[in-house]
This record gives structure tokens, sequence and C-alpha cells, in this order.
């Protein structure tokens, strides 16, 4: 019987698949009912405040807010709080952050204690370059300056993804990871935040610099997307990523497919305002997970998955779980014979 580290990496290699459950089976889980990934140093190191914070600024001077009533921080970029004020001279508002004398033995250790044997190590890198972009100077400046002051934005970019490989190559050395995955969300629910074409100057460059690195050490490229970002999926097979996790309803998963020539593993389609709510009916969430895997499964290259990778109500994520292992398990049979 196939362990679920190989259900799952058959399902990245496009090898004859034949499993479909409840993905968190197939990886290392840290902390009960967390997300699904470890954490390296560079990432602990940086990482936003945690829940209750206010005005807490992070190693590159963001400050973030994280209310109590709220399921996750956001920066606040206003008035002075801004970091990078004139994207012209955006050098003089920070410091890259030394990455070269950090403390792993947190890091160390969890990757010590993974099952390497039946699981995949997944490790986090957060904080892609575009939503690094947004961070540092409010949405409404990063999207103004891609569009007036490109050449400057490239440049701060670039730098900030010589920062991120190097992190990459710190956490491989340290980690030996399977699978890095990148959050970058790209777009809203229905549309991107920039034009393709600008997108493509941009930052396509620059992300295909970073996943192509990850991938020439041996390792894995995902990308943490749960947002629409259909018109670049193409870009995305040519950028070396191997997995879009956090694909939305709102992009068209099978003709993602066949645009993709079956090269990119979908591996999310659950709608969660439709279920990640107080109160929700159990019936609610079965029908949807239900509904998703009829759906999306007969691609072929479809693994179902909470698109913000855990739910805010852990009985979501306890009945969406066990409706994905067992109706799965079903619609399995049925597509992969």
């Amino acid at each position: 019987m196939s362990t679920p580290r190989e259900n799952f990496l058959r399902h990245v290699n496009n090898d004859e698949p034949s499993w479909i459950g409840d993905p968190f089976n197939c990886f290392n889980v840290p902390q009960e009912g967390g997300m699904p990934f470890l954490m390296d140093a560079t990432a602990l190191a940086h990482r936003r405040t945690g829940k209750g914070g206010i005005d807490v600024p992070d190693a590159w001077g963001v400050v973030w807010d994280w209310p109590d009533d709220q399921p996750g921080p956001t920066p606040n970029n206003s008035g002075d709080k801004k970091v990078i004020k004139d994207i012209r001279r955006w050098r003089e508002f920070f410091d890259f952050p030394d990455i070269d004398n950090l403390d792993w033995t947190d890091s160390l250790r969890a990757a010590a204690s993974a099952d390497r044997e039946t699981k995949i190590v997944l490790v986090q890198s957060p904080r892609g370059m575009f939503e690094f972009s947004h961070a540092m100077m409010g949405l409404s400046d990063a999207l103004e300056n891609y569009l007036l002051e490109p050449d400057h934005m490239y440049d701060l970019l670039s730098a900030y993804t010589d920062w991120k490989i190097k992190a990459a190559g710190l956490c491989i050395d340290h980690m030996d990871p399977d699978i890095i995955v990148n959050f970058s969300d790209w777009g809203a629910k229905t549309q991107m935040f920039l034009p393709p074409r600008v997108w493509r100057e941009v930052l396509k460059p620059l992300y295909a610099r970073f996943f192509g690195y990850i991938e020439s050490r041996g390792v894995v490229p995902m990308l943490h997307c749960d947002a629409y970002a259909e018109d670049v999926c193409v870009d995305m097979v040519e950028m070396g990523i191997k997995v879009w996790q956090g694909v939305t309803p709102q992009n068209d998963i099978p003709a993602i497919v066949e645009k993709t020539g079956g090269e990119l593993l979908l591996f999310g389609g659950i709608d969660m305002p439709s279920i990640d709510y107080e109160g929700v009916e159990e019936e609610t969430i079965r029908a949807h997970i239900r509904d998703v895997l009829d759906k999306y499964a007969p691609t072929k290259r479809f693994l179902p998955m909470f698109t913000c990778w855990t739910p805010v109500y852990p009985r979501v994520s306890e009945i969406g779980r066990d409706e994905m292992e067992k109706y799965g398990a079903v619609v399995a049979k049925r597509v992969f014979g």
C-alpha cells in the first residue's frame, strides 16, 4: 500500500495517481489543527505579529495589526507607518534583515522530528514579491508604482528576490524540505490586481528566478495563491511552479488543466465563504466538498484543499477533512479505476 507521501507526490508528478482523500494526512502538521507546513528560521525571525498585537513592527519595519476579532494580521500603512514613501528612493527607507546569523534551533528540531518516510516535509516561504511590495508601501501605492514606475519596482523586487533566494538556500541546507510553498496572492476574487502584461513585465522574471532556484536544488516549488490568477496559469508552468495551492473556484479549474496541458497540480477548489462561517450546517459542508470533487476530480490534475489552508472555524476543518477522506475514496475509484 502506498504511503500518504507517495500518494501526494504521484499527483505532483502526474505519475498514475490513484488516491484522493484528506490532504492533511500527506504532510507533517507541527501543531494539531494548524497549518501543514514547517517554518524555517528566516520566516520565524521576520514573522508578523501574533493575535492581539497592534502597531507591532516586523524586521522590515512594516507595522502589523491583528485585532482579536479578526482571522489574521494586516499591515498598517497609514501615514508615517508606510515604510517606502518614495519608490524612486526605496534604498533610503529600510535595510535587508541579516540572515547569516540566525538561530536555527527550533527549525532544526522540527525538521529532525518530521516523518520523512510516510509524509511530505513542506516548508513555508512567506511574503512573495508582490505581497512584499504592498506590505512595504500599501496596496494603492504599489499598484500605482507598478504602472508608473516599473523600473524602480523591478529594482526593489529584484533585490528582494536575491534575499529570498538566499533565504531559500539556507532553508534547504538546514531543513532538506520536499516542497517549499511561496505565498503570493496576485488577485482579488474575480480578477488580478495587475494587468497580466504588467505582471509579466515586472514580476514574472523575478518569480521565475526564485522558483527556478528552488527546483534546481531538487525541491518542488509550490505557489499559494487563494485568488483569481487564471490569466497567468500558463506562466506558472513556465516559471517552474508544480502545484498551485489555493486555487479558488472563481478560476475555471477544468480550463486551467487544459491550458497548462496537465503540467500543474491544482490543489484547492473549495469556496471558503460558502462553508467557513459560524453555525454552518454539517450537511452544507459535506455537500460542498462532494460538489467540488464531482466537478474537478475528473480532470485528474486536482486535489481538494481548503484554499486558505485552515478554516477560521475548527469544526469546518474537521467535517470538511472527513468528507474529503470518505467521498474522495469514492471519487478516486470512479476517476482512476
